[in-house]
C-alpha cells in the first residue's frame, strides 16, 4: 500500500473479530514504533502488550467511555519514563515522543491490515496497579488490535456522527506561510 493510502485508511476501529493476532504482526508493529524519533535519540517510550483476556477486561473497566474494549484480541500500553526525555518551553516531551512511537505503530498496524483506536480516556493510576508500572513511568495511550469485523454495531456509527472522523480541515485553513 502507497504510505498516503495507509494513511488514508487509517481510522478508530471498536469492533473485532475473535482471531487473535499474531505474535510476528505484533512485533513488526513494534519494531515500527521501535524506530521513530525522540528527543535526543533517549527513546522513553515503552510497550506492555496484554492478550489475558482477564486483564483485558480489567483495563477495559479503567476507562471512561471505552467499555468495548473488554472484547478486543490485543491490547497495547504506550508509557514514557520522562527520565529519558526532556522539557522545552513547559512542554514535557516524553508525550511527544510516545506519540510519535504510537502513530508509527497503529500506522503500521493498519498497513497490515489490523484496526486499532486511540485510547486516553483511562484512569492512569488503575492501569499502572493492574499491569505495575513503576511510579515514575507515565501511561500515555492505549489501543486496542485485532483484526476489524465487519459488523458495524451502533456505537461505531453513533461515534462516527458524533466526531465526524473522515472530515479534516482543507490545507489553507491549517498553513500559514512566512507568518501567522
Amino acid at each position: 500500500m502507497e504510505f498516503i493510502d495507509v494513511i488514508k485508511s487509517r481510522s478508530s476501529i471498536r469492533t473485532y473479530t475473535d482471531r487473535d493476532v499474531e505474535d510476528d504482526k505484533i512485533n513488526y508493529i513494534l519494531e515500527c514504533a521501535r524506530l521513530a524519533p525522540s528527543w535526543v535519540n533517549k527513546q522513553c517510550w515503552r510497550f506492555i502488550v496484554i492478550k489475558d483476556k482477564k486483564t483485558i477486561r480489567i483495563i477495559s473497566k479503567s476507562t471512561i467511555i471505552n467499555r468495548w474494549l473488554r472484547n478486543v484480541p490485543c491490547i497495547i500500553v504506550a508509557c514514557g519514563d520522562p527520565k529519558f526525555s526532556g522539557t522545552s518551553n513547559g512542554i514535557e516531551y516524553f508525550t511527544v515522543d510516545v506519540a510519535i512511537a504510537m502513530e508509527h505503530l497503529i500506522l503500521a498496524a493498519t498497513d497490515l491490515g489490523l484496526g486499532s483506536c486511540w485510547i486516553v480516556g483511562f484512569n492512569e493510576k488503575k492501569v499502572k496497579e493492574t499491569l505495575g508500572i513503576p511510579n515514575r513511568i507515565r501511561v500515555v495511550a492505549l489501543t486496542p488490535l485485532g483484526y476489524p469485523s465487519s459488523k458495524r454495531r451502533i456505537l461505531a456509527r453513533v461515534t462516527k456522527i458524533i466526531i465526524r472522523s473522515k472530515k479534516r480541515k482543507s490545507l489553507d485553513k491549517i498553513t500559514h506561510y512566512d507568518k501567522w
